[in-house]
């Protein structure tokens, strides 16, 4: 067997976000009924936070994360902490974007659209919302495991997708790259906090980047008179100026983007396609080190995609679902891995075994990108972590 990678992404990963014990879930719910102090509350995330690391580290996981406990939604950490953003606790319909796929699924279902974030005044970078998870996280883990916490971030073009023209005030902001511009140097400011507090690895989570692969969401952006491949190419834009003054401010920090097709909680999923609809841009225009890709059903399509990944990025293959209870054949799994080498040599002229050495595995997204979490227990999150450190092994 091979020396496996020292340093992030390792050959076995994970998206993040865990499912909550029964007492957090709790825990929660009395403090938002104000039962109880955030005092109280925290004393139940670090006593959930320790266990889950100690998990982590049993099944042999290299990168730690928090579980996301301190969170109610994956996205949470970054807009709500920005000067210029505001929380609309009861939104209209009509500043949504019918066409964003999970949108369209609330709305369908005549279920009151949720709070969202919306920008009324000039955008600044105040406070960080992730520097205290991470510092809290530290306490965890050994000192020669904080290189290896992953940090989780927010999209930075979220709420954009979702609202299009609503998304900013236009007494604040006259077009969308001047709002984008202030986005980007709030998120440059971020990573420069996080990287002088220690972090080293990062991973965006972007469902909307695959929406792109959604026809449905395609047509009903032509047909509301937008043009996907310019939207497609802006918010590529507004990426790589997040991640401009890597080199010189952050030289080795990884970053990691991850596209799936919406987890929201009990197992539901939001978008289908392929990533050969964006695949020559996403591989190839954003700045990121590695992609880890929802893989485990038909839905996201086949291996041809990974044909253009550059010689120069990692690819995490999710294959194992976190979705469901039923654990995946690992013969089945390594026989994929060995296809998707077969197809990233053929477009990078390289052996099978040279694309082998830039895949890693792990699940297709987190197990609780919302608090409620998947329909599987902790057992079965344990026994589907377990899985994607042996066919790491394996390959």
């Amino acid at each position: 067997m091979s020396t496996p990678k020292l340093n992030p992404p390792f050959k076995a990963e994970h998206l993040g976000s865990l499912l909550r014990p029964d007492y957090l879930l709790a825990a929660r719910k009395q403090f938002d009924k104000k039962e109880l102090s955030a005092a109280e509350l925290k004393d139940h995330e670090d006593r959930a936070i320790s266990e889950a690391v100690k998990m982590q580290k049993e099944v042999g996981l290299k990168g730690l994360t928090d579980g996301e406990y301190r969170r109610h939604m994956f996205y949470d950490g970054f807009f709500e902490h920005l000067e210029g953003f505001t929380e609309v606790d009861a939104p209209p319909r009509e500043i949504f974007k019918l066409y964003v796929p999970d949108i369209a699924a609330f709305l369908a279902e005549n279920t009151k659209p949720a709070a969202t974030t919306l920008c009324t005044g000039k955008i600044k970078h105040v406070k960080s919302g992730y520097l205290p998870q991470f510092e809290e996280l530290k306490k965890f883990v050994d000192p020669e495991d904080i290189p290896n916490i992953k940090m989780t971030l927010a999209a930075p073009e979220w709420f954009h997708l979702r609202h299009g023209q609503h998304a900013y005030s236009k007494d604040v902001y006259s077009n969308d790259e001047e709002h984008f511009n202030d986005i980007a140097a709030a998120y440059r400011t971020e990573l420069d906090i996080l990287y002088k507090a220690g972090v080293r690895n990062v991973q965006i989570d972007d469902p909307l980047l695959a929406y792109f692969c959604d026809e449905n969401m395609l047509k009903g952006m032509k047909a509301d008179g937008e043009d996907p491949a310019e939207r497609l190419d802006a918010y590529i834009r507004l990426y790589n100026n997040c991640l401009r003054d890597r080199a010189t401010n952050c030289p080795d920090l990884v970053v990691g983007l991850h596209l799936c097709r919406g987890n929201f909680r009990h197992s539901i999923h939001f978008s289908e396609g392929g990533y050969e609809h964006i695949a020559v841009k996403l591989f190839n225009e954003i700045n990121v080190d590695t992609y880890y890709l929802e893989y485990d059903t038909e839905r996201a399509g086949s291996f041809e995609a990974l044909k253009h990944l550059p010689k120069n990025k990692s690819i995490v293959l999710g294959l194992i679902t976190s979705k469901f209870p039923e654990l995946e054949n690992i013969d089945d799994l390594q026989k994929r891995v060995q296809e998707a080498a077969k197809i990233i040599a053929s477009g990078s002229e390289e052996t099978e075994e040279e694309a082998m050495k830039r895949i890693c595995v792990s699940p297709q997204c987190g197990f609780a990108s919302h608090e409620e979490g998947n329909l599987l227990g902790h057992d079965d999150m344990k026994k589907k972590l377990a899985l994607v450190v042996e066919l790491a092994q394996k390959i």
